[in-house]
């Protein structure tokens, strides 16, 4: 009996700890992770804290970008504090635009005369696109056709800019290469400008990108140009922009096979001249476009 009594106060401590050992260790929450993607994981590179990056030195140089979606978080601080504290809020449409061109068609026109637009101006950003406007969802349309009820649009304008606002720009200017555009712009930036007049933002849509009758003017009159409408929501100045691109933008390709490499009795291809023509065409929307904004920044001041 006392050799039995013996053996257990040996043996009892040896088992307790062994069973102890292959328990598993209660885990330590992680703090300053992202919506928990680490899963209680403390070797994740997402969990322990975070670097303070929006006061940390920028590491690398600047990357050439006019592009807000294309850059990293200390690229647009910095370019802010640089003085490049306009900003650029941009729409296109998603709409029937005939056989040839894509229904996102404005969007792409927006987005090549954009960038040359912020461009040229030299102290300007660009947010990311919103390619659908204005309309009513449910009428019917052609396939490819999208659109936005006016109180979904008006209220992504205004949280776009009420973001921009929060990232430190200072004029935030609208800018849209679809007529449906443009009124809700001026609305939304009259709202904003009266909410915002003590705080030194400053909200405008610019009218002159939009104007396509000095356009089809410049194309008349200097590229010598004269087109004859074949019933189509599409038109040489257009398709060349598009086309300094890539000239799948015009499905080019696809027309040569067909022998259909015209747009209102204007020829396509060869390529060369169209495309030079396109060049020539953003450039003079975009002159234009720069001069307004200048003018009209100035006249603030």
């Amino acid at each position: 009996m006392k050799l039995l009594v013996l053996v257990i106060l040996v043996v009892a401590p040896a088992v307790l700890s062994t069973v102890s050992a292959q328990q598993p260790a209660p885990q330590t929450q992680q703090k300053g992770g992202r919506g928990g993607r680490s899963g209680g994981n403390s070797e994740s590179p997402l969990a322990g804290p975070r670097v303070d990056v929006l006061n940390m030195v920028r590491p690398i140089d600047m990357h050439d970008t006019v592009w807000i979606e294309d850059m990293t978080s200390v690229e647009v601080r910095d370019s802010i504090k640089a003085g490049k504290n306009t900003v650029f809020i941009i729409v296109g449409g998603m709409e029937d635009n005939g056989p040839y061109l894509p229904v996102g068609k404005h969007g792409t026109v927006m987005k090549i005369e954009a960038e040359v637009i912020a461009r040229k101006l030299g102290n300007a950003l660009i947010a990311p696109m919103i390619n659908t406007a204005p309309g009513r969802p449910e009428r019917p349309g052609l396939p490819g056709s999208i659109a936005l009820s006016p109180e979904t649009y008006r209220g992504l304008l205004t949280d776009y800019a009420t973001s921009l606002k929060a990232d430190g720009f200072k004029n935030i200017l609208f800018m849209g290469d679809h007529g449906p555009d443009q009124a809700p712009m001026v609305e939304v930036s009259k709202i904003l400008n009266e909410k915002w007049k003590a705080d030194g933002v400053f909200l405008a849509q610019i009218p002159e990108y939009y104007h396509y009758d000095d356009v089809q003017k410049f194309e008349s009159d200097v590229l010598d140009i004269h087109e004859k409408g074949e019933g189509f929501h599409d038109d040489y100045y257009s398709s060349t922009i598009v086309m300094t691109q890539d000239v799948d933008n015009a499905r080019i390709p696809e027309r040569v096979r067909a022998n259909k490499t015209t747009i209102n009795g204007v020829p396509l291809y060869p390529t060369a001249k169209p495309i030079a023509d396109g060049r020539k065409i953003i450039e003079f929307r975009a002159d234009a476009t720069v001069k307004a904004i200048r003018k009209l920044l100035a006249d603030r001041k």
